[in-house]
């Protein structure tokens, strides 16, 4: 059991000016699952190299139960990482992967069996032990390498995008066996990702990186319900939020004929935005209604028909420029490609943020 600590822990690759990671701050508790999450070249993966001891920490600390670990070598910081592509010996069979930290270690045979076979029994691995990797599909070689990872019982589990390679389904499955298995061992989990559904599903909180900054670090309700600028708004939740920078009027913002009450409060704080304010609205916090002067109109492009309901695309003129919407609608109200529908924003679910900073208000 472990706590990890990032203190202003900083990056910065040779030859590049901007650090792949700037001052991350970041406290993760003892038995916790963390996920950081973020786009391509954001930092996460680095991030989790910094701790695992396979980059170097070029200003800062990183600390794992408060003791500083920023230039020990990986073998020095009690963690196990669960790879991409699995990194299994192929030579080997899957009792031999699993077992090979414990070898190295000169741990007594009984000891390594009991911790294989009870490793196998956790993820369903018993009747695979004497086959090879080249033998097993995608799902069952990430489950060996999960396995190799819990017999060696480290303080902390680092996994870098461990199902990426794995299909729709099998990805859905392994990711409630992972967050289902940590929650068992009580190991703290730092899981990289670029899957924001994956991330909102299995982290008791989620750290949003972007350009190698923290942006928000959250539980993943508080980060959907409440994100902290314009990037995580439109990060966080699928389909994205439909986020636009309108005119700020006195009473509040205007999708052309659509007014958008805001407290007088929001319209202080965003009159330094030149004239402009940001809101957003998730696809299923909008209502489809009848055609009104006071409804936005929506030139359906393309239905998602998703069985019980569906994500509607489409597009509305905005002071002049065609912006791009998405809404999720119930199975009767389904609209057909080219159709028109009116839509109303539910009032109690806008999102505002500042017209320059992205800042939310």
């Amino acid at each position: 059991m472990a706590t990890v600590t990032y203190s202003k822990a900083s990056r910065i690759y040779p030859g590049s000016e901007r650090p792949a990671v700037n001052e991350l701050n970041l406290e993760i508790g003892d038995g916790e699952f963390l996920v950081l999450v973020g786009p391509s070249g954001c930092g996460k993966s680095t991030s989790l190299r910094m701790l695992a001891g396979l980059e170097d920490v070029d200003r800062g600390q990183i600390l794992i139960n408060d003791k500083d670990v920023t230039h020990l070598p990986p073998k020095s910081r009690d963690i196990a990482m669960v790879f991409q592509n699995y990194a299994l010996y192929p030579h080997m069979t899957v009792y031999e992967n699993m077992a090979f930290a414990l070898k190295l270690r000169k741990t007594p045979k009984a000891e390594i069996d009991r911790a294989v076979k009870e490793a196998a029994g956790l993820l369903q691995l018993e009747e695979y032990l004497s086959r090879k990797p080249k033998a097993l599909s995608g799902g069952q070689r990430q489950r060996v390498a999960m396995g190799r990872a819990i017999v060696r019982q480290p303080q902390v589990f680092l996994m870098d995008e461990p199902l990426s390679n794995l299909d729709a389904k099998l990805r859905v499955q392994t990711r409630s066996q992972i967050a289902t298995l940590q929650a068992k061992l009580g190991v703290t989990t730092v899981y990289v990702t670029h899957d924001q559904v994956e991330a909102m599903t299995m982290g008791h909180r989620v750290a949003v990186m972007l350009d190698g900054v923290l942006q928000q670090v959250d539980t993943p309700r508080a980060l959907y319900d409440t994100p902290g600028n314009v990037f995580v708004a439109g990060f966080m939740g699928s389909p994205a939020m439909n986020i636009k920078t309108v005119p700020l009027t006195e009473a509040g913002a205007t999708f052309g004929a659509l007014a958008v009450p805001l407290t007088r409060e929001q319209v202080a704080a965003a009159q330094n935005g030149d004239g402009k304010v940001t809101i957003g609205f998730r696809p299923e916090a909008a209502t489809v209604v009848t055609e009104s002067a006071e409804a936005l109109p929506i030139k359906v492009d393309l239905v998602e028909d998703l069985g019980s309901d569906a994500n509607v695309y489409g597009h509305s003129d905005l002071s002049g420029d065609s912006e791009r919407f998405v809404v999720r609608t119930e199975r009767r109200y389904m609209p057909h490609m080219g159709e028109t529908i009116y839509i109303k924003p539910n009032t109690d679910a806008i999102h505002v943020f500042h017209a320059t900073s992205g800042a939310r208000i």
